[in-house]
Order: C-alpha cells, then structure tokens, then sequence
C-alpha cells in the first residue's frame, strides 16, 4: 500500500522533466520505476503507483456502469491519463496536455505533495488558492484530527 506525504517544491526541466523527491521514487522503484499520471480534481494532477492505479480503475470501471454521465466522466479520466517512465534520476517527463490542465509552466515551480495514496503534482499559485484557507483554519485551532 502506497504511502506519501510531506510537501517539496522543484521545478519542470527545459525539456518537460520534473523530478520526483527521493522520499517518493523508492515506492515506484518497487514496481519497476512507472506511475501513472492523470488530471485530478481541482487542478492539479495525481501520480500513482501501479498497485493504486489498479484500485482506481476498478473504481473507474465501477462508475461507468452507473450511467451517461458518468461514463463521460470516465472517458475524461482516462483520455487525460499517461503512464510515465521514472529515470534513474528520478525524472519523469510530463506530457503536455497534463501540463496545461495543471496549470505547470515549463521552467516554473511545481509542488509535490502526498496525498496519503498519491503524489499531487500543483501550480503553487492554485495550491494556495485551494488549501490557503484551511491551512487558515489549522492556525486558527478550527482542524483536529
């Protein structure tokens, strides 16, 4: 079972390449150095491991038989979805479409954040727009665990 958290900020190579924090790439080393990325909510995008990707297609696979909408919803998911090679380095390129849906700017900042199951791959910009107000909450008392 994947586990991930914690927050680094890196940045996307010249040639499209972001790397993955060490701390994240021996739970894809497992598994012969793949992961799957796809666009996730609010716009950012999701890297899992081949065992979590394999529960989140059943999952996918799961809500299609529900109805239209949401086979629509699926077939947006895994149009917008790639395998992805990690390097010895730890790279990982990232195609261009994901790219854009996140928001991630060739040579710019992007934070990595786990997720608990994921990677989550962030515009810092959109970050703070998300989770700007909770952190907020926490330094107010208003979060327990």
């Amino acid at each position: 079972m994947a586990s991930f958290f914690g927050q680094y900020e890196h940045s996307i190579d010249p040639k499209g390449r972001l790397i993955l924090p060490a701390k994240f790439r021996s739970q894809f080393d497992v598994d012969g150095s793949v992961g799957f990325l796809s666009q996730h909510t609010e716009g950012c995008l999701a890297l899992y491991t081949p065992d979590e990707f394999d529960i989140r297609m059943a999952q996918m696979r799961e809500l299609a038989q529900r109805g239209p909408a949401e086979r629509n919803m699926v077939r947006f998911w895994s149009s917008g979805t790639a395998q992805v090679e990690i390097d010895k380095q730890g790279r990982m390129a990232l195609p261009n479409n994901l790219r854009e849906y996140a928001q991630l700017i060739p040579e710019g900042p992007v934070l990595v954040v786990g997720a608990i199951e994921r990677v989550e791959l962030w515009n810092p910009d959109r970050w703070e727009e998300k989770v700007g107000p909770e952190e907020e909450r926490l330094i107010q008392g208003g979060v327990t665990a």
